[in-house]
């Protein structure tokens, strides 16, 4: 099941996406929250007449550095022996359609495709065959980068944390197995990404396991799980799509902040 999440005449709510096509999309309204049982209600919109939002406002976005051997060394980087997390702030995160704001300290900007994991549950010290349990979906992800930020930078906050660095969407894929999906970027129609998800060097599980032993993870907390080789700049004007198999497209338009 695709869960969208969505405004129309101002208010918020979820949907299931049903239909094909750019123009067969309509909304099946959620009664509640998707985390919890929860009933459609038969009432639907179509897409064109609502406003996607960020499919989830997470309490916390962690993602994996260095998790693709080829992008590791595209920039010049050893794979590390164990993942390389770090966070990304909510006031990061933004939706499909929504506009990243080129930050005024980078003349850097990069375009990171990547599989973003939803958790649907409180968990902490998941067991790997636990793992599907904790996991509500998945969803595209681009965590745009500063790149001379994050050069200059012993930490990464500033350089991948900065408002608008997160955009997610356009919606959640509740039935997908991930392991095996193309993942792709596009800048202005032009592919610069092409990857598959079982080049992970740490896979899902792993990754799952590995963030747990430390915190605890709450339902709409997502996990960034690395960028195929291929990343590249971006410049306002720049329209960013991110393309994963069996979820959909993330685009975003790149705009000077002010």
């Amino acid at each position: 099941m695709r869960i969208a999440r969505f405004s129309i005449d101002g208010n918020v709510a979820f949907g299931a996406v049903e239909g094909e096509g750019p123009d067969g999309l309509v909304l099946d309204i959620i009664k509640g929250i998707p985390y919890a049982e929860f009933e459609l209600s038969g009432t639907k919109v179509p897409l064109s007449k609502v406003r996607l939002l960020p499919p989830v406002l997470p309490n916390k976005v962690v993602a994996i550095g260095r998790n693709y051997a080829e992008h590791a060394k595209e920039l010049g980087n050893e794979v590390p022996d164990v993942p390389v997390a770090f966070f990304k702030p909510t006031t990061s995160v933004i939706g499909s359609g929504d506009a990243i704001e080129y930050p005024s300290f980078s003349n850097e900007l990069h375009h990171e495709a990547e599989l973003a994991v939803v958790i649907g549950r409180m968990c902490r010290e998941v067991p790997r065959e636990r793992v599907k349990d904790v996991i509500f979906g998945y969803t595209c992800a681009n965590d745009v980068t500063a790149r001379d930020a994050q050069k200059r930078e012993k930490q990464w906050a500033r350089a991948k944390g900065f408002d608008t660095s997160c955009p997610l969407g356009p919606w959640v894929e509740t039935d997908l197995d991930p392991h095996d999906l193309t993942i792709q970027a596009t800048v202005n129609g032009e592919q610069r990404q092409l990857g598959r998800t079982s080049d992970m060097i740490r896979s899902i599980e792993d990754l799952v396991v590995h963030i747990t032993e430390a915190m605890t993870l709450l339902p709409g907390d997502v996990i960034l799980t690395g960028t195929p080789a291929g990343v590249g700049p971006l410049h306002v004007g720049d329209e960013v799509a991110v393309t994963i198999e069996g979820i959909g497209t993330l685009t975003n338009k790149v705009i000077k902040r002010g």
